[in-house]
């Protein structure tokens, strides 16, 4: 429930949670919706009703949307969601006439399950805000971290308004740029790709029946992503000092350049909104958790969305700390602990570290022009898509449906 009343400067709570993205939105209803006795407070800097405007969709697993109808949120934004039903892949130049298609996957994780769909944010950011207030979730805008100081049994969060929370676990799902990492000493490991990805609403005169596009292109992935009605997102991979001149150019030379590489199969292409670039990089953190603090989406890993998997992995870090944190309460053991916490941090960092060094790669490979590198991608594209099982690993990979232990909201089932 949003805070407008009057509060006392020094209060309590069982569980902070910084930052009201999808993240930290999903770890607190999820935790919620569990254990409704534990009181949680979601505080975010951003000023209250920001998020309407985010004009940007994501690819959302069949994982993750399986949690989020275990947690009653998928209901509400199903009718705005776009099946992905099917996936296709090339690998070319601007230049060239013809873009040959090396790889083809179905569109199903399982049968009558597509394996994502494109949801628009400001619609699941909604969502999801109506259930946590539902479930007795407070969320503060305008207020941000200023500081934190851990005790044995409690870590002090101060806010910028004045105020001090006194909680058993503070969860940061502050962003890449994390104040809150940072306040509690955690290293990462960064480098930048001085690539920047440019995120605009497309629409076309004719349906793409539900068709996600990835070009690599010599300048990074090229990804048309399908949207209700005629419309497409896309994520758009440049050098920075080029997506920034695009991004500045007027409506005709922008929609010039994207019709070269969009092509013309759907017909005529318009712009719909504005169009942001924002600059790439892999930061992954040395530790997810101190004592009382966990990490989790993009403040424990940033990677590049050549895989569009970015959102996905905050939404298992979501239901990986959940269900920690509900069964340590069940068990009667200290939420904020470190050996608890260091539960949710083994479950997490080796998937993490997995998908970020696999986006590295796939970026560094398919981001140049070598005439070599592209005989050996096209090979090796080519050769995946003549072999079933490999199709199938992949589309369970990004289906979020993989082998080996996995949090059980991700399952579709209830802590």
């Amino acid at each position: 429930m949003s805070d407008t009343t009057d509060r006392p400067a020094h209060e309590r709570a069982d569980i902070v949670i910084a930052g009201a993205g999808y993240v930290g939105l999903t770890t607190a209803v999820a935790i919620a919706d569990a254990a409704p006795h534990l009181s949680i407070v979601v505080v975010d800097a951003a000023p209250d009703g920001v998020w309407r405007k985010d004009e940007r969709a994501s690819a959302v697993a069949a994982a993750a949307i399986r949690m989020l109808e275990r947690l009653q949120i998928w209901d509400t934004v199903r009718d705005e969601a776009q099946p992905i039903t099917e996936m296709i892949v090339t690998d070319s130049r601007t230049s060239d006439p013809v873009r040959p298609v090396f790889l083809t996957f179905g569109g199903e994780a399982k049968p009558g399950e597509p394996f994502a769909h494109m949801l628009p944010n400001a619609d699941l950011n909604e969502a999801l805000r109506k259930r946590a207030d539902a479930l007795g979730v407070t969320i503060r805008q305008s207020v941000a971290v200023s500081g934190i100081e851990s005790g044995l049994a409690s870590i002090a969060v101060r806010l910028a308004d004045g105020g001090t929370i006194d909680a058993r676990l503070l969860v940061a799902c502050d962003g890449v740029r994390s104040k809150i990492r940072d306040m509690a000493g955690i290293r990462t490991v960064h480098w930048d790709y001085g690539q920047s990805g440019i995120v605009a609403t497309v629409r076309h005169e004719r349906p793409h029946e539900g068709r996600a596009e990835e070009h690599f292109l010599p300048s990074g992935p090229f990804a048309i992503l399908p949207l209700k009605g005629n419309r497409s997102s896309l994520v758009w991979t440049e050098p920075t000092r080029e997506a920034e001149r695009l991004v500045a150019s007027d409506d005709l030379l922008f929609e010039m350049e994207l019709e070269r590489r969009f092509g013309h199969k759907l017909g005529a292409l318009t712009v719909e909104g504005g169009r942001r670039a924002f600059p790439l990089g892999l930061t992954l953190a040395r530790d997810f958790v101190r004592p009382r603090i966990a990490l989790a989406g993009d403040a424990a890993h940033g990677i590049h969305p050549i895989a569009g998997q970015g959102l996905n992995l905050g939404f298992k870090d979501a239901a990986a700390l959940a269900q920690t944190v509900v069964e340590a309460e069940r068990l009667g053991l200290d939420i904020g602990a470190l050996d608890v916490l260091e539960t949710y941090q083994r479950w997490r960092r080796f998937d993490t570290v997995q998908m970020g060094i696999t986006t590295d790669i796939l970026n560094r490979l398919f981001s140049n022009d070598s005439r070599l590198l592209r005989a050996a991608r096209s090979f090796g594209l080519s050769l995946v898509d003549r072999a079933p099982p490999l199709k199938e690993f992949f589309i369970g990979q990004a289906a979020g449906l993989t082998k080996g232990p996995s949090p059980r909201l991700l399952q579709g089932e209830a802590i």
